[in-house]
Parts: C-alpha cells; structure tokens; sequence
C-alpha cells in the first residue's frame, strides 16, 4: 500500500511539499508578528503591565517595630527611652568570594566571634539569614553601609537607653535584645510599655533588599508612657549616700526606701551592689536583686513603736505605767536580755533604751490574737502590692502557734520578716496620724486604699517617743538634721543561720520620719553585714538616713520646724 503524497520510492512529491513548508513559515511568521506587536504594545502603549507583574513576584510583607513606652520620674525626666537603630544581618548565599577580605574586615568592627565568621563563610552553608550584630551605634552603621558588600543588609529596630543608668536601674529594670522587658519595671508593665507590631508590604530587589514601600497594612500602635512616683533628684541622694555609707562599712549589700509621708508614693527605692543596664557591667545575680522590695529580714527592735502604739490603742498600757527591767527577763524556760539593766522605764524610754524586757512584758500584757492583728492590719505578711514583679510578702506566725517566748520575741522584731519597702510603709501609720498607706510606684495624687489604723493621739504621742531616740543618749543621735525635728527607730539584727542566730553578723537598720512635727518622709535603711567594725543600726544606718533626708527636705522646700516643742510626756527612771 502506498501512502498519499508519496511514491514508490518514499520521497515527497516537490509541490505538497512546497504548500506545506509555505504554511508552517506563514505560521511562524504571524506568530512572531504577534508577540512583536504584544511586546510593542505592553512596553510602549501599557507599560505598567509589565511593572505590575514584576512587582508581584518581588512584593512581601514585613513587620514593622513599635516604639517601646517612656519611663519617666514623676517630674517628666527620662528614665528608659527607646531610640531607632539598625541591625546588621547577613544571607550567605549572596556572598561574593572576591569581598571575602573586606567582609572579614566589617566582622572585625562588629566583633563577629571568629566561630561564627567561619560557619558563615563556608562555601556548603544552606544559612539564608543570620544576624552578625543587633543594634549598632549609627556611626558604626555608616561605615558598614559604604563598604557596599554583598549579602550584607540592615534591619531598623530600637535600642533602649537608660539616661539615669545605675542610679534608677534596680526600679527601671532593663530589657533583653528583642527589647522584652527582664527585670524591674520593664518587666511587671511589659504590656503596656511593649506597643502593637505594624505590618507593611514592601518590594525586595532580587537580593531581598527593601527597596520601596507600597503600603501599610497595619499601623504600628506605640506603647504606653509611664510616670513613675520616684524623683530622680531625690533618688540621686539616696544612691549617692547609700553608696558612700556600703563602701565604708565593708557591707554586703545594702537598700534604702524613700516614702511621701502623705500619700505613699515611692520617690526613691535603691540597692548596693547596682548595675548599669546600659553596659550590663558588672550585671550579676547579686547586683540587678532590687532588695529593697524583693528580699526579707527580721527588722529587729524598729517594731518596737508599734507594739507601744496597739498597746495604748488597746488600753493595754497607760502613758505613766513604770515597767521594772532588771536586765533581763525570764519567759517560760527562756530569757529576754538587754545590754544592761535599765531599771524601771515608762513607755518612751524603753524606745529610747530600746529596751528588749521593757517591750516583751509590754507585748505580753495584750492577747495574743489582738497583737498578731496589729502587725497584720501595718502589712507585715502581705505583699504591699506595689507593682515589682517578684515582690517579697514576708512571714507572719499565726497567733495560734505562738508560745510566750514567741510572743515577747515578736516585739523585738523577731519571728517576723519584711522587706525595706514594708517597713517603710508601716511607718506611715506614724507619720500620718494613725492612717497607713498603701506604697505605689506611679505617681498618685490621693491614696484610695488609705486606712485608719491607730487613733490619731497615739501615733502623734509615739511620734513624740521616737524623737527622744535622736537625743544624745539615746540610740540614733547620728540621725538628727539640723533644722529639723527627727522621729526614728535603730534596729540591730542578728542574722539567722542554720540553728540560730550569728554573734558576728548583723544588720545594721533605721527608720526615721521628719519633720517630726508634720511629716513629709519616710525613710527606711538596712545594711546587711557592715563589716569595718561597726555594726549598730544607730552608727552604721542613721546616718545615711540623716544625709538622704536632709537633702529631700531642702530639694522638697519644707520649711524647718525646731523651734517647735516636743510633745510633754511623763518619763521615769532609767
């Protein structure tokens, strides 16, 4: 059988032949004549077309940073801003092995780790991102940018700066490399400091460069500003002294706490050892504890005002009531001791004395479940709530698993554990007529949780006690002001140790309030294990006390009150 169009020998007739290459060159040719004639028209006629698909296939989303909140002092001052800088990450893949030198050269002003360097320069790596430094200074930037390297871009972020450094650094806190909050403030307001992340669509160049926006898809919400209660000029005083007085007596660390006698707003809270969040020198487990409000300790015999203030309250005690001490005093199988025998003492001098038989026979004289609640309703064994991540409660022994020892050991202020910022806050009660404040680190201008819990005569009487502590024989004469009338308490602590207590370690511990007469401070200070050779709350304590209240008093304007007299109070023998 012979198939159309050939013949016998196999070859193709010459004139089908010519029909058909004529069809498929007419074919090829309007083929070629149309695409000519699309690409004329798309390139001349819409040229956007072409723009429009080339942009798709390099369009992508990115987010977009949130400004982190302020953290201002109550006066405004910056105590952590955030400022835009750039991040330098590299994609291995666009190397180029001729800049291997110069690129080695920028890792070298970014002090690369050489580890890193190599894994990064090795000719299999499958790494498509990695960051080789967060957060560079701009200059340094600049000169990462002319060098024009390959696989080498920059990434905008923010870097958190801390104006006041060590000074504020244990309230403020600090964040980490992704600008999280870790520590202090930072860390118990991280919601709200943090903002919303914005998101945008952008168009990347073959190297997955941004090279133009196109639109925003979510608008990047900054966080909240922070208004802080602390007065940086009075936390300046306070770090300043605390610092000098840490130094000098060889302590192992020490805090102080600043309060607004009227409405309980912190307006300085600081810590030795610090730290500087800016650096991180120096940035321990020891140094960054803000201990002020997170760590605990007996507070000695600076509970011994409130025990004469519920017993008063209570009608358990009368003003003129003369208690014989003889140094010590026997309860159960234990004893009660003092220095030395005082003799018979009324209420003001066994503060002035500090007297352990003179308020353990006080204590004693009221029920046990009336005194525990004294302690309670002051804050001892209740957080005071103050919004520090971390915050220290403290221990309270329910009444109902005291004996008598533990009983009169409470007045003395042992069995019982606070913090700096709780001991300060129960002096409010004090300072504020018999009303107790609750403690708050932003700024406030009433106290709604305020709370009535001794008559206003007997703080303003126990007050009066307290000035007499200052006088010349009495405890804490160290922390007088001159111009000033002074109220205050020492507290020398035996530190607690596995079965009882060290003879050779102790915290040095003072509260004081001034003006006597109308306070507008509290001020509390504890030196854990001064070791210069000094050790009583009176030489070791008050006198930073003294130093920081001075200068709150004149930063504060409040006028002296000396020519005042003390409230008359009956006194007895010594």
């Amino acid at each position: 059988m012979i198939r159309e169009g050939y013949g016998q020998t196999g070859k193709v007739k010459p004139r089908k032949f010519v029909i058909r290459r004529r069809f498929l060159l007419g074919v090829m040719l309007f083929g070629m004549m149309a695409l000519a004639g699309r690409a004329v028209f798309l390139q001349i006629i819409d040229t956007q077309f072409l723009q429009r698909q080339g942009d798709m296939r390099h369009v992508g989303v990115v987010s977009v940073s949130a400004y982190r909140g302020k953290i201002l002092d109550r006066n405004n001052e910056p105590l952590a801003i955030s400022t835009p800088v750039e991040s330098v990450w590299v994609n291995p893949q666009h190397f180029n092995k001729t800049e291997q030198s110069r690129f080695k050269q920028a890792a070298k002003l970014l002090k690369v780790p050489n580890k890193k360097l190599r894994f990064l320069l090795r000719a299999k790596t499958d790494t498509r991102f990695s960051y080789l430094k967060r957060r560079i200074n701009p200059a340094l930037a600049e000169k990462i940018k002319a060098m024009q390297l390959s696989g080498v871009y920059f990434e905008r972020e923010f870097k958190r700066y801390y104006p006041a450094g060590a000074v504020s650094a244990h309230v403020v806190g600090f964040t980490d490399i992704d600008d999280v909050g870790q520590e202090g403030i930072e860390r118990g307001y991280e919601q709200s400091l943090k903002g919303i992340s914005g998101k945008k669509r952008v168009i990347r160049d073959g190297h997955r460069r941004v090279i133009k926006d196109i639109e925003n898809i979510q608008i990047p919400v900054s966080g909240q500003d922070l208004v802080l209660s602390v007065d940086q000029k009075i936390q300046y005083l306070a770090f300043k002294a605390l610092k000098a007085g840490f130094i000098e007596h060889k302590a192992l660390s020490a805090s102080l706490v600043v309060l607004d006698a009227k409405n309980g707003e912190v307006l300085a809270a600081v810590n030795q050892p610090a730290f500087n969040p800016n650096t991180r020198k120096g940035m321990k487990a020891n140094s960054i504890r803000n201990r002020a409000m997170l760590d605990v300790f007996e507070p000695g015999s600076t509970v011994k005002p409130f025990v004469i203030a519920a017993a008063l309250d209570g009608g358990y005690a009368d003003e003129d009531i003369q208690i014989e001490t003889h140094g010590f005093y026997r309860v159960g199988r234990n004893l009660v001791k003092d220095t030395r025998n005082y003799g018979t003492l009324d209420l003001m001098h066994i503060l002035k004395k500090s007297s352990n038989v003179g308020i353990s026979k006080v204590a004693l004289m009221m029920p046990r479940e009336y005194f525990w609640n004294s302690y309670n309703q002051l804050g001892f064994g209740v957080a005071a709530n103050v919004g520090f991540p971390g915050e220290a409660s403290g221990t309270l022994l329910d009444f109902q698993r005291w004996h008598d020892f533990e009983h009169a050991t409470l007045s003395y202020g042992y069995g019982v554990s606070t913090s700096v910022l709780q001991l300060a806050r129960a002096y409010t009660a004090l300072a504020d007529d018999g009303v107790l404040h609750s403690v708050s680190l932003l700024k406030r201008d009433e106290d709604d949780d305020a709370k009535r819990v001794f008559s206003a005569d007997v703080a303003i009487k126990v007050r009066g006690m307290l000035e007499h502590v200052i006088e010349r024989d009495g405890t804490a004469y160290k922390a007088r002001v001159d111009g000033y009338r002074v109220a205050g308490k020492t507290g020398t602590v035996k530190k607690a140790t596995a079965g009882g207590y060290a003879d050779d370690r102790y915290l040095a511990v003072f509260v004081g309030l001034a003006p006597a007469s109308n306070p507008r401070f509290v001020i509390a200070v504890m030196v854990d294990e001064p070791s210069a050779g000094e050790y009583y709350g009176g030489t070791v304590a008050a006198p930073i006390f003294a130093k920081v209240m001075a200068g709150a008093l004149r930063v504060y304007g409040v006028a002296p009150d000396k020519e005042e007299t003390m409230p008359v109070l009956l006194t007895g023998a010594e």
